[in-house]
């Protein structure tokens, strides 16, 4: 009730935005842009922990996006669960891309398949995306008043739906026992902590078979939660296609980026190179050619260019 009432209040009073204080609503729009127009990218934890599916987050924890989402969870500002499901919206999507993003299913009106058939290998693709949230504890969700990461994940469901692509939430998964506050123990701890403590509710192993699943959560740290929430999925008969967060450590970032290759090339002899090729050479010892082979990298493929570049 007290969070209903801080709602209607923040209709009338004025408000600061929650990400950095300023006046003008919950939200202002340099805080919303920093958190859902970066683009979600590949994390993971250090070490990660084992049957962690590829974790896609759309923002670091820090800065705007730790007040934001702090100011949801803890402090029951419902009206920034809208941005926060546009941030995990971008992250569903790049954990599980559309197969075919702007195709359309082609309706057979006089075909009557037997209800309980397999669809068609074209008609797979245009199952519901199953977003699965990350439960919480039921003590943590009395005393918060709400279920953040459920909430986000309805907020993002709706995001892509709008988009056109077919989602829905299904809270499948629930604490099979009690465990201890996450807060202060390490990763090794952690996972001890959460070893065998989710499972699939009673009748969800069909509904889980239903889709891809794409686990969903407001923060991943070391990415404990996550995998036993795979575990869990898994073992109901699910098939996880990736997990999806609205901001992780900003260290999980460096870790999941892709290994780069970088050679040194004197600033005296390097070329100008078009936006669309990314050139890795070796330096020719005079220092005014390259004498070896050169690797460009053309739309996502390596191409060997023999002879000298001058």
């Amino acid at each position: 009730m007290w969070m209903w009432s801080r709602e209607i209040a923040g209709l009338v009073l004025p408000t600061g935005c929650a990400g950095c204080g300023r006046s003008g609503g919950a939200l202002c729009g340099r805080c919303r842009a920093a958190l859902c127009g970066a683009g979600a990218r590949p994390v993971r934890p250090s070490p990660p922990p084992p049957g962690l599916p590829p974790v896609h987050a759309a923002v670091a924890y820090e800065d705007e996006a730790r007040a934001v989402l702090l100011a949801h969870k803890e402090r029951g500002e419902l009206r920034l669960a809208a941005a926060l499901g546009e941030a995990l919206a971008s992250a569903v999507s790049a954990a599980c891309p559309h197969p075919h993003p702007h195709a359309r299913p082609h309706a057979r009106p006089h075909a009557r398949p037997h209800p309980h058939a397999r669809p068609p290998a074209r008609h797979r693709s245009w199952r519901p995306l199953l977003l699965v949230p990350v439960p919480s504890a039921r003590r943590a969700v009395a005393a918060r008043g709400h279920d953040p990461a459920r909430r986000i994940a309805l907020a993002a469901a709706g995001v892509l739906r709008r988009g056109g692509r077919p989602a829905r939430v299904l809270p499948a998964l629930r604490q099979l026992r009690a465990v201890t506050d996450q807060a202060g123990l390490d990763a090794r701890r952690r996972l001890e902590n959460l070893t065998g403590a989710l499972g699939a509710a009673p009748g969800c192993g069909r509904l889980l078979a239903e889709g891809p699943v794409v686990l969903v959560d407001d923060l991943m740290t070391t990415g404990a939660s996550l995998a036993e929430a795979a575990r869990a999925v898994r073992a109901a008969g699910g098939s996880v296609a990736g997990a999806a967060v609205v901001a992780a450590a900003p260290r999980a970032f460096a870790m999941g980026a892709p290994p780069s290759i970088t050679l040194g090339v004197p600033p005296s002899i390097t070329r100008a190179v078009p936006p669309a090729f990314t050139k890795i050479a070796a330096p020719s010892p005079s220092g005014t050619e390259y004498e070896r082979p050169s690797l460009l990298m053309i739309s996502g493929r390596k191409h060997l260019i023999g002879g000298t570049c001058r």
